[in-house]
């Protein structure tokens, strides 16, 4: 129990350690599988994993259905890239450490309850 309390708020907290950065859409810093989010003209967001490029459009494998989409440059705003972010994470782990003090008191709390 205490585990599995554990690893839910560790992966809770994990969450917020990184962020999406901006860059052109002729920028070749974009890795094969990395993270992006394309923001459109209409101003719809699409996440995916980035699959390939060209002068004309852009192919990234879908994260709500897997499918791959082809999206032409003439509709593209914008490209964010995902970075991990250390500061994020640092910031994190000092604001949960409180959270995690407080989880493992109540925990202690109802264990010494439920052995009476």
């Amino acid at each position: 129990m205490k585990s599995l309390i554990f690893l839910f708020l560790f992966s809770v907290l994990l969450q917020n350690c990184y962020s999406y950065k901006s860059i052109g859409y002729n920028n070749n810093n974009i890795d094969k599988n990395q993270k992006i989010k394309i923001i459109k003209l209409d101003k719809t967001r699409i996440k995916g994993q980035f699959v390939s490029k060209n002068e004309n459009e852009i192919l990234i494998g879908s994260s709500k259905n897997g499918q791959l989409l082809t999206i032409p440059n003439a509709e593209i705003e914008s490209i964010k890239i995902r970075e991990y972010s250390a500061l994020k994470t640092i910031i994190t782990i000092i604001a949960a450490i409180p959270v995690v003090v407080i989880g493992v008191q109540i925990i202690i709390i109802m264990v010494s309850f439920l052995a009476l």
